[in-house]
């Protein structure tokens, strides 16, 4: 109980710093989105820091997915979505985790992380410098993309993939790059937000294939 009390806290506080800057900052929308998207990367390390088991964790995700989907419709939480183009992003962010934890949970808990945390901190920061600073443009699949958001997610995705895989291997390893390019290109196909899904998907099997095995 006191395992999810904790989770529970750090919601809370990543919840109220968006709402306590969206109360001073109400034209600034995705970047109000963006503190949720980034903010929660962290859990999965606590989570399992805490040892909390995997089918808790499952239906709690569960349980957080099925809340996202309903606000589609109902918006009791229209902070999450408060975004002026139309996407699913944070559905398929939570449904990307439930499988990610499905899937390596106890089996591989860095290629979990890895994944989650290239769409994370990956995607979160490349959508916030592509967004705020100019730079060489183009559009793909009907989605604007930039030449700093892009850089910022190659860049980003290679600090996770080399610190988790260094961490695990105690080595170098040049997959480190091949995962970050993936991840980069991937992150492209973002229209209606599917990038949240293919991102972290992908990462984390590519991080197993080549690094865990």
């Amino acid at each position: 109980m006191i395992k999810f009390a904790v989770i529970l806290i750090y919601l809370f506080a990543i919840f109220l710093i968006s709402i306590l800057f969206k109360k001073f900052n109400k034209n600034k929308k995705e970047i109000i989105r963006k503190i949720i998207h980034i903010g929660i990367g962290p859990l999965l390390p606590i989570a399992q820091y805490l040892r909390i088991d995997q089918t808790s964790v499952l239906i709690f995700t569960g349980i957080v997915s099925l809340i996202v989907l309903i606000n589609y419709f109902v918006r009791l939480f229209p902070t999450i979505e408060d975004v002026e183009r139309k996407s699913y992003g944070t559905l398929f962010y939570c449904l990307s985790l439930f499988i990610l934890i499905a899937l390596f949970w106890d089996k591989d808990p860095y290629a979990l992380i890895t994944g989650f945390f290239i769409m994370t901190f990956g995607d979160g920061l490349a959508g916030l410098i592509g967004k705020n600073f100019n730079s060489k443009s183009w559009i793909f699949f009907q989605q604007e993309k930039s030449l700093f958001g892009t850089m910022t997610m190659f860049l980003t995705s290679l600090i996770v993939v080399f610190s988790i895989g260094y961490t695990q291997q105690n080595s170098l390893n040049l997959n480190y790059f091949t995962i970050a390019i993936f991840a980069t290109l991937f992150e492209q196909f973002s229209v209606l937000g599917i990038d949240n899904f293919i991102v972290p998907i992908s990462s984390a099997l590519f991080f197993n294939f080549f690094i865990t095995s």
